[in-house]
């Protein structure tokens, strides 16, 4: 019989190929980004000043993703259901949402928007004040545009964008549960809600986790859009900088870094999340 040439596997090169370069890349980004920030003192001036921004940044986000996610989860509800209705309208909002800009949906709904729901308001102050609720409507008449601060108008803003796109997420997941479990649920004299709430949506959601966390991540860098309205988070703050001292390099290299860093932390903790649950199944 011929005699085979045994297969030698070359360890050495296996182990370059296993290594995460784009990590390592990223990791000697921050060595040289803390090493100019302790040794240029520009950089430490820029740092300074535009982390007050971090803050509203954070804060913006999370409060906005929370809106979005119940948004997200009517909306995706509503794509599936048989009411005509309440599907024909997620169906609208979702389509109406993803075909415009973000930016200038932000613009839209913070400038226009809001000053037609505030005049709502004051057409509905007006209608009780008509009805003998004078107290009531009195108070939603005097309901001025002021009330709305550019802050809240920027989160309500990317919860409705952002809101669109979870819809498609939880609907995906939703239709990812198989019939037969919402046969079942039936079958054990639940309602529809009932098996919904109690066995389709904690599956659903436990299979859509990690593209939460993945949108969560893009909404925190979408935020920095929301500059436009003069919300002092660390994108407006770094202009504010830039524009005083004229150090533009040290202004959004600075800027850089930090959505860098908050998203890198961000995208780690998704992974992490996502290996548990796939460890689990």
């Amino acid at each position: 019989m011929e005699e085979k040439t045994p297969i030698v596997v070359d360890k050495d090169s296996m182990q370059l190929k296993d290594i995460s370069w784009w990590f390592l890349a990223l990791i000697l980004i921050f060595v040289w980004a803390i090493y100019v920030f302790l040794t240029r003192e520009n950089y430490q001036e820029a740092f300074n000043f535009i982390k007050i921004g971090i803050q509203v940044t954070i804060k913006t986000s999370l409060i906005a993703y929370a809106f979005a996610l119940m948004l997200g989860l009517l909306a995706g509800l509503g794509r599936i259901s048989k009411n005509l209705f309440f599907n024909n309208l997620s169906r609208l909002y979702v389509e109406l949402i993803r075909g415009i800009p973000m930016l200038v949906l932000i613009f839209f709904i913070a400038l226009v928007g809001v000053p037609m729901l505030v005049d709502g308001i004051n057409a509905f102050g007006g209608w009780l004040t008509t009805i003998g609720l004078s107290s009531a409507g009195e108070t939603l008449s005097s309901f001025g545009n002021k009330a709305f601060t550019m802050n809240g108008r920027a989160i309500f803003a990317l919860a409705i964008t952002y809101g669109a796109f979870l819809a498609e997420i939880f609907r995906a997941g939703i239709q990812s549960i198989g019939r037969g479990q919402m046969e079942a649920g039936r079958s054990l004299g639940m309602s529809y809600g009932q098996t919904m709430r109690y066995i389709i949506l904690p599956q659903a959601v436990r299979n859509v986790l990690p593209a939460l966390g993945n949108d969560f991540v893009a909404m925190v860098k979408d935020s920095s859009l929301v500059s436009v309205l003069a919300v002092r988070d660390i994108t407006q703050v770094s202009r504010l900088y830039a524009g005083s001292t004229f150090r533009f390099r040290e202004a959004y290299v600075t800027v850089s870094i930090m959505y860098l860093t908050i998203t890198v932390l961000l995208s780690l903790l998704v992974q992490l999340m996502e290996r548990r649950l796939r460890k689990n199944d």
